[in-house]
């Protein structure tokens, strides 16, 4: 009896996870039958999916990476994200050699730093990061829902905000700012993250090692500047450094090893790999999925001829919401964050509470309505893939916030969000996608993401021991 109740519930579970999937397939079939080029924006919502059932598999988060490394010494994580990281450079070395690439590199900055430590110090408090938080929504978790709502208002509201803080901004950036030729339509000194872009940001330089090396798009500069040197090197130091200072002494004792040969360390290397099969599991299918979104994307863009997707929703008749240079946001690769100031302008923007007058939305990005919002579908792809697995692996429950977690939430999510604009991007955008395709100023961002979440474990930690001291004094 209990055999055909245990049966009968897997095959409840997996009944739930398809009709999400057969949500997905309706959705599409509909999109299509308006418009066949709408292909392109299904490219986004269903690599979302497939990203969105690999986190969830592998429970894959890199605010969980760092947690576990810092607070108590668990690498298990941050290998499966190396993993990741040297999958996806390999494949993306194959995309850049067949001419589809649509990477493009961050500048490198103190800017980089800094917002990578803001970022990471909200994901402690959080609980995920910009993929994680996506992910767990899927699962029913209503905490990392906050999340994303905190994540898309507060970047909307920081690159549009304007008022006396716009004083503070160095002076030498207002005149770098109002030296750009600009539409009429903006006004880049009005605005402290508009003065900031126009007079900053743009007078850097973004560059993959390659370039830098004056090896260019060159096979050699590719495979050897961007791929080897730029990622799988760095790669290999840091699983090194993990095995060595998180997993060996534990790895030696259990297996009784007091004076381990090279076979043993090569050993308990490979232990280290497989000690989370999901998570090496989800790292390996998360770096090949994100070198052939790039190449599929850069397929269609030839496809179409088109560099930029608002170019085909200009063709088909949409162009409200696209910027003033009618493009809208469209990486051509894994990216999450700057869909979701997207939502949030938005939705400030019909509400009247915003206007479209800044550098971010209205000359690069557009605001364009969610149902056409190729990246903001992948996003919502990723919520949807990691429902359907949870569902199929009975691990969907509706988790509610208390009212510390929910504050958390919003204060951390707001935290990400100021600090994914400041650095350019988040965990995925300004780390992931970049370092992968040959872009050192990735690593700089993993260094700030790092040492904020250091400082962000000890802030918890403290919290928590001040929390339960007080709770303790209250109950005598």
């Amino acid at each position: 009896m209990q055999t055909q109740d245990a049966g009968e519930l897997r095959r409840r579970a997996n009944r739930r996870a398809l009709g999400v999937v057969a949500l997905v397939v309706l959705g599409s079939a509909w999109a299509l039958s308006i418009d066949t080029r709408f292909v392109y924006l299904l490219v986004y919502a269903w690599f979302g999916l497939a990203y969105g059932a690999l986190l969830q598999y592998g429970r894959f988060c890199m605010a969980s990476a760092v947690r576990d490394l810092f607070a108590v010494g668990v690498p298990r994580m941050a290998v499966g994200m190396m993993i990741a990281v040297a999958l996806y450079a390999l494949v993306a070395a194959i995309v850049t050699l067949s001419g589809f690439s649509t990477f493009h590199p961050n500048v490198l900055g103190w800017h980089v730093l800094v917002g990578g430590a803001i970022f990471g110090f909200g994901i402690v408090f959080t609980g995920g990061c910009a993929s994680g938080s996506l992910y767990k929504a899927g699962e029913g978790n209503l905490n990392a829902m906050l999340v994303i709502v905190a994540i898309s208002f507060s970047q909307a509201i920081v690159v549009s905000a304007s008022g006396w803080w716009d004083s503070l901004v160095p002076s030498s950036w207002v005149a770098s700012a109002a030296a750009k030729d600009m539409p009429a339509e903006l006004s880049v000194t009005r605005g402290w993250f508009d003065i900031f872009t126009a007079g900053h940001i743009w007078d850097l330089k973004g560059t993959t090692t390659a370039e830098a090396l004056g090896a260019g798009a060159t096979p050699a500069g590719i495979l050897l500047a961007n791929t080897l040197l730029t990622a799988i090197i760095p790669v290999a130091v840091i699983l090194l450094v993990l095995y060595l200072r998180y997993y060996r002494k534990g790895y030696m004792r259990r297996a009784k090893k007091t004076a381990p040969s090279f076979a043993d360390e090569l050993t308990g290397i490979w232990s280290m790999f497989t000690s989370s099969k999901n998570t090496a599991i989800a790292g390996v299918g998360l770096g090949v999925l994100a070198g052939l979104h790039m190449w599929v994307t850069g397929a269609l863009r030839n496809h179409y001829e088109i560099f930029n997707f608002g170019e085909l929703l200009a063709a088909m008749g949409y162009t409200s919401g696209l910027s003033i240079q009618e493009t809208v946001f469209d990486p051509g690769y894994w990216y999450i964050t700057t869909q979701e100031a997207q939502w949030g302008g938005w939705l400030l923007n019909k509400l009247g509470l915003m206007g479209a007058d800044n550098i971010y939305f209205g000359l690069d990005n557009g605001l364009p309505n969610p149902l056409l919002n190729a990246p903001g579908f992948m996003s919502i792809g990723i919520i949807l893939g990691a429902a359907a697995m949870a569902l199929s692996r009975r691990e969907f429950k509706w988790k509610f916030p208390n009212l510390e977690s929910a504050v958390f939430a919003l204060a951390g999510g707001t935290l990400m969000g100021i600090g994914a604009r400041i650095g350019m991007g988040c965990n995925i955008g300004a780390f992931f996608a970049t370092v992968t395709n040959g872009d050192p100023s990735g690593w700089v961002f993993l260094l700030g993401m790092a040492a904020g979440a250091w400082v962000g474990v000890k802030a918890f930690a403290w919290w928590m021991e001040w929390s339960a001291a007080r709770n303790e004094a209250s109950a005598l």
